[in-house]
C-alpha cells in the first residue's frame, strides 16, 4: 500500500490532500503540521467526507510527530510562509522538514511546493543528499495547467482538449510559456488565435500566481494542490506522464545546474 505525507496544512496542502484521498491516489495520506489540532481538524472534515465523494482512502492528520510520516514513497512540502521575500524563514523551515522527514522515510521522493519554489527546491536536494532524481519542484505543473486554462478560454474550447506546456523558472520574469507549440486537438492555436491574442496569454501565464493573489489577498491553493496531487500520482502509478517541473540538470538539454 503506497504512503503518502504532505507537510504543511495549509490551503495549499489541504487541497493536495483533498485532491488526492478523492481520486485515492495512495492507500494512506498523512498530513503533518507545526500547529497544535490544525491537521487534525482538516483531516476529519475530509474523512467525513468520505461517504459523500465515495472514496476509502486512509487519512490521518498529526502535530509535529514525523514518526508517524514512516515509510512515505512521496513527500509533498508546502510548509512556510507564502510571501517569496520571507526566504530565510522559509528556508530553515524547509531545512527542517526534509531533515525530519528522512529520518523516518529514507527511500522517498520529495516534492517541493513551499515559496520560492525553485530556491526551496535547490535547498531540499542540496540538504537531503539525495540523488537528484528524487526530489522535484511542482512549478511547471501549475503554471502549465494556467496556460492552457487562459488558451481554452480564449479559443471558447475545453481545457482538456488544449496541450500546452510552461517551462523555466516559477516566475513571472523566468517562466516561458511555449506558444508555439501549444495546440488545439493536435492543430497549432495559432491557426485560431492572432500574435497579439498569444501574446497577451503568455503574458497572463506569467503573471497568473500574481493575478489571484491581487484578487484574493493571498496565494492562490486550489490549482497549487491540485498540480501537486497530479504529480504524486504520476510518481506512484508511473504514468509515463512528461510533466514540467524543477529538477536538477546535469548536462539534459545541454544544462546544467
Amino acid at each position: 500500500m503506497s504512503k503518502v505525507t504532505v507537510v504543511g496544512a495549509g490551503n495549499v496542502g489541504a487541497t493536495c490532500v483533498n485532491a488526492m484521498a478523492i481520486r485515492e491516489t495512495a492507500g494512506e495520506i498523512v498530513l503533518l503540521d507545526i500547529k497544535e489540532g490544525l491537521a487534525e481538524g482538516k483531516v476529519l472534515d475530509m474523512y467525513q467526507t468520505s461517504t459523500l465523494m465515495d472514496f476509502d482512502t486512509n487519512l490521518l492528520g498529526v502535530t509535529n510527530d514525523y514518526a508517524k510520516t514512516a515509510g512515505s514513497d512521496v513527500v509533498v512540502i508546502t510548509s512556510g510562509m507564502p510571501r517569496e521575500d520571507l526566504i530565510g524563514v522559509n528556508a530553515g523551515i524547509v531545512k527542517d522538514v526534509v531533515t525530519n522527514i528522512l529520518k523516518y522515510s529514507p527511500d522517498a521522493i520529495l516534492l517541493i511546493v513551499s515559496n520560492p519554489m525553485d530556491t526551496m527546491t535547490t535547498l531540499a536536494q542540496k540538504v537531503s543528499g539525495l540523488p537528484t532524481n528524487r526530489v522535484f519542484g511542482m512549478g511547471g505543473a501549475l503554471d502549465s495547467a494556467r496556460f492552457r486554462g487562459y488558451l481554452a478560454k480564449a479559443l471558447g474550447a475545453s481545457a482538456n482538449d488544449v496541450d500546452g506546456m510552461v517551462i523555466g523558472g516559477h516566475g513571472d520574469t523566468t517562466m516561458i510559456p511555449l506558444v508555439s507549440k501549444a495546440s488545439y486537438k493536435g492543430v497549432p492555436v495559432s491557426e485560431f488565435l492572432d500574435e497579439k491574442t498569444l501574446g497577451e496569454i503568455a503574458a497572463a501565464t506569467m503573471v497568473g500566481g500574481a493575478t489571484l493573489t491581487k484578487l484574493i489577498g493571498t496565494s492562490a491553493w486550489y490549482a497549487p494542490g491540485a498540480g501537486a496531487a497530479m504529480m504524486v500520482e504520476a510518481i506512484l502509478n508511473d504514468q509515463k506522464k512528461m510533466v514540467p517541473c524543477c529538477c536538477y540538470l546535469d548536462g539534459e538539454y545541454g544544462q546544467k545546474d
